[in-house]
């Protein structure tokens, strides 16, 4: 189970308490046109089938988002990218290997409440956080309705979202003073909000069933979000959770865990302006075959020829070296994720050159976590063996741009 809902929590937080007599507020979403958001959440999970442990899982769910229309209501449309990185065995790489994406397109009104198709599955928990039409005060409580959207395709072929309803009460618990998500570490005050819910819920019976199917879920959900009311936006969030399907053939699955969460503007970085900044950078470093480019998911330095061991996966000195001096282009956009991609050239099998691939990537995104340019929950990778090749694998030059590494300063 990917639980991704639209709050995250910091990964660490000081905070100092305020006072209990702060004036009422109001609290509402806020939303403006062409705004960047990304939203990061780790998970801890432990999954268990008929009640023995199957496994546990560190999952990390991506999500960006773009606000490309404000109604006269006041309601934001959202269009984004959710991205799911799943790691149920022990890694010897630091990193996570990005996962499948999910599109997603909705509605979200000042208060919270989604208008959403059937069409996408993203995100799983709606109409969290949903706030009261009145001003509040620490200290005061209200109820809303809610629902998980869960995405049971593939473990029982339901073709449409399976909707739990909810209905979660929200406590004002107090204000806050302490550091943001993002990488300024300014200085806010925070309205902290407790939102808590429980789920029973007994599936009816599908009119032609086949095989196993959900007949009831049950569980609980406990957040605290760190909602930045100047923005009109959570900062971060943290929740522990517990979910458990029964099943008709009597079987039960348990996921039960804790999530931390963090949301962050961003700034696009697959644009003529961005690509022309880090060019001349890259001059100025003076980096001999990297080139600067546009990419799908957003600005791309390509390193040519990187250089390892013979057939391995260990750096030599001078790439730590190259990429010692590129650490500084991807300091400029610090809330921006990295995705590393790694190619080789037509030489192997086609399954050796998408290992060594994949161990490339990892090698170079361990040593920028090493670097402290992010950390292994802000940096992903990608192998592509010999698929994408950019110069003919028929000479050494060729052979050479082609076995490169790629980092993309990610803006979706």
């Amino acid at each position: 189970m990917k639980r991704l809902c639209l709050f995250f929590a910091a990964l660490t937080f000081c905070a100092v308490t305020m006072p209990l007599f702060a004036q009422p507020v109001t609290l509402r979403f806020k939303y403006k046109k062409d705004d960047n958001l990304r939203i990061l959440g780790t998970v801890q999970e432990d999954v268990k089938y008929n009640g023995r442990l199957n496994h546990h899982a560190t999952i990390v769910n991506r999500v960006t988002l773009h606000v490309d229309d404000v109604d006269e209501a006041g309601r934001g449309h959202y269009t984004g990218t959710f991205m799911t990185s799943e790691s149920s065995t022990s890694r010897v790489s630091e990193n996570f290997s990005w996962g499948e994406e999910f599109k997603s397109a909705y509605w979200r009104d000042s208060l919270g409440n989604y208008d959403i198709s059937d069409d996408y599955f993203m995100p799983v928990v709606r109409d969290v956080p949903v706030f009261s039409e009145k001003p509040v005060s620490p200290g005061d409580t209200w109820t809303a309705a809610g629902y998980e959207a869960q995405d049971l395709r593939r473990t029982f072929g339901i073709a449409k979202p399976y909707k739990v309803p909810f209905t979660a009460e929200y406590e004002y618990v107090r204000d806050e003073e302490g550091e943001g998500a993002d990488s300024s570490h300014a200085k806010k005050t925070f309205q902290v909000i407790s939102c808590k819910y429980n789920l029973y819920y007994e599936s009816p019976v599908p009119s032609r069933p086949q095989g196993d199917y959900p007949v009831a879920t049950m569980g609980y959900s406990h957040r605290l979000i760190w909602w930045d009311n100047d923005k009109g936006m959570i900062d971060h969030a943290e929740e522990s959770f517990r979910i458990v399907i029964e099943t008709a053939l009597g079987n039960t699955y348990d996921f039960s865990g804790t999530t931390r969460e963090e949301v962050t503007e961003f700034v696009r970085t697959a644009t003529e302006e961005a690509v022309r900044e880090a060019q001349q950078k890259v001059q100025e470093l003076g980096l001999e075959n990297v080139e600067v480019k546009k990419s799908e998911k957003g600005l791309t330095l390509s390193i040519e020829n990187i250089q390892f061991e013979a057939d391995s996966a260990v750096l030599l000195s001078s790439e730590k070296e190259k990429l010692k001096k590129l650490s500084a282009i991807i300091a400029m956009y610090p809330d921006n994720d990295l995705l590393v991609s790694g190619h080789t050239a037509m030489a192997g099998t086609e399954k050796a050159r998408q290992a060594l691939s994949e161990e490339r990537a990892g090698a170079v995104a361990d040593f920028l976590v090493q670097l402290g340019v992010r950390d292994s929950y802000h940096i992903f990778t990608q192998g592509f063996g010999a698929r994408i090749p950019i110069a003919p694998n028929s000479t050494e030059a060729g052979k050479a741009k082609n076995r490169r590494v790629e980092i993309t300063i990610l803006d979706k």
